[in-house]
């Protein structure tokens, strides 16, 4: 069993409208954009980064926005919900909130014991918030909302699956244990990891496969120290069978990217060196950095690009 892994480090999803994104992220849910970049193999779209205050791994919500994108169809082989985790006693709070910024798809639901409060995000894709104790991640304090309600970073997500027997094997590999099965949903923990720890396995064995497009997942990646803890990764997942790209370096980490046997896109990505290689922590966000491949197209991609954040 691999002891390198540490949770979630982000969660990476398609979008349609650049500013419609932003404005989700940082007026409805409060996060801070910590980092304002291009796709790096189509760099005429943004990648937007959205976390706590540091961008700290397991809080950070990343987006690709296609202007002409076609909308996502749900369905198995993908994470179908990603789940933030707010204080005890937040979610009267979030569910006015959401409702007053004009949210859609908002209830609630028990799961596992914690209150759970469902949403759509901008492009009709899945989201809850869950109400948990003792968590020790600093919030970002943005766009009115007060420490005591803040989101905390990520605190789980929900894979859908038509059977998930590859995928739980992979998660055990990955040093993933069994917290319990309920209601045909297997929770898995990462004992000891960086608060973005859990993951749910929904089993719909009659769900039509994914499509990707606005409101999906593309991906979904897991955390590791640093490019050592990275390599003995990728050397017993090869080992074990799996078709693992080369490392790629993303600027802010390093990343591998392999097929989990139920489909969904999994990554494994480093924890250095951050969002603050090339930008002061006081100001995330706020300009737009370039891949260094793509350095010379500033000119026509500053012209081009939608203004975000203004």
């Amino acid at each position: 069993m691999l002891t390198q892994i540490e949770g979630i480090h982000h969660i990476t999803s398609m979008a349609r409208d650049a500013r419609a994104t932003d404005r989700f992220s940082t007026d409805v849910l409060g996060l801070r954009r910590v980092k304002k970049t291009v796709n790096f193999d189509a760099p005429d779209v943004y990648h937007l980064y959205y976390a706590n205050g540091t961008g700290q791994p397991g809080t950070v919500m990343t987006y690709f926005p296609f202007p002409n994108i076609v909308s996502g169809r749900r369905g198995a082989g993908e994470v179908g919900t990603t789940v933030y985790a707010v204080p005890e006693n937040s979610l009267d709070y979030w569910e006015q909130r959401l409702s007053e910024k004009g949210a859609s798809n908002i209830f609630r639901e028990g799961r596992f014991g914690e209150k759970r409060l469902l949403f759509d995000g901008a492009d009709g894709d899945g989201f809850a918030i869950v109400e948990t104790s003792d968590d020790k991640r600093a919030p970002w304090i943005g766009a009115g909302v007060d420490d005591a309600v803040a989101i905390r970073g990520f605190h789980s997500a929900s894979l859908v699956l038509r059977d998930r027997g590859g995928t739980e094997a992979l998660l055990s590999l990955m040093g993933y244990t069994s917290l319990g099965e309920e209601d045909g949903v297997l929770r898995m923990v990462r004992k000891g990891g960086n608060g973005a720890d859990l993951i749910d396995l929904e089993t719909r064995p009659d769900a039509p496969v994914a499509r990707q497009g606005a409101g999906s997942v593309h991906h979904i990646a897991f955390a590791v120290a640093d490019d050592e803890a990275q390599i003995a990764v990728r050397d017993e997942l090869v080992a074990q069978g799996f078709q693992i790209t080369p490392v790629i370096d993303r600027d802010y980490f390093h990343s591998i990217y392999f097929r989990a046997p139920g489909g969904v896109l999994f990554e494994i990505a480093t924890n250095e060196p951050g969002f603050a290689s090339d930008e002061d922590m006081e100001h995330l966000g706020e300009a737009l950095k370039l891949p260094k491949q793509h350095a010379h197209l500033r000119e026509r991609l500053e012209a081009s690009l939608p203004k975000i954040g203004d």
